[in-house]
């Protein structure tokens, strides 16, 4: 059962001001990538490689940041392509999300994937057999 990565998610690995998040996050994808099942797409890599250098609290030196982004991108990547942007808009349209975020699904469904973690997407949401997840709620009711 595949399981794609909101950027948000991944930020979390290197975001020291939140603990609770960043152990959530690294015991989410240490699991889901043992069991092969951890999907990303480029536009994944891309917002990850800027967030990670310029919006953290303590921005991460860009060789620890490239470094990271290689790690990442060893695991199965989802291209953003023609295709994707051009559902991204119709998704965008038909169904009251962002732009970005309507790529993101667009991406995990395209990938097979069967859950997409995600902080910034409604929990619980199912899109075409896609179940958004926070992997944080727990840590949110708190």
């Amino acid at each position: 059962m595949s399981a794609f990565f909101d950027t948000n998610v991944l930020v979390y690995l290197f975001d020291d001001s939140e603990p609770r998040k960043k152990t959530a996050a690294q015991q989410l994808l240490e699991t889901e990538v043992a069991s092969g099942n951890a999907v990303i797409s480029t536009q994944v890599l891309q917002e990850f490689y800027v967030a990670v250098t310029r919006k953290l609290a303590e921005p991460l030196p860009l060789d620890v940041a490239e470094r990271a982004l290689r790690n990442l991108a060893a695991l199965p990547v989802q291209a953003v392509d023609t295709h994707l942007i051009m559902a991204a808009v119709r998704r965008n349209r038909t169904d009251a999300m962002s732009f970005w975020d309507a790529l993101i699904v667009e991406a995990a469904l395209s990938s097979g994937a069967q859950r997409l973690y995600s902080e910034d997407l409604q929990d619980g949401r199912e899109i075409g057999g896609l179940r958004i997840e926070n992997p944080f709620k727990e840590q949110a009711a708190r």
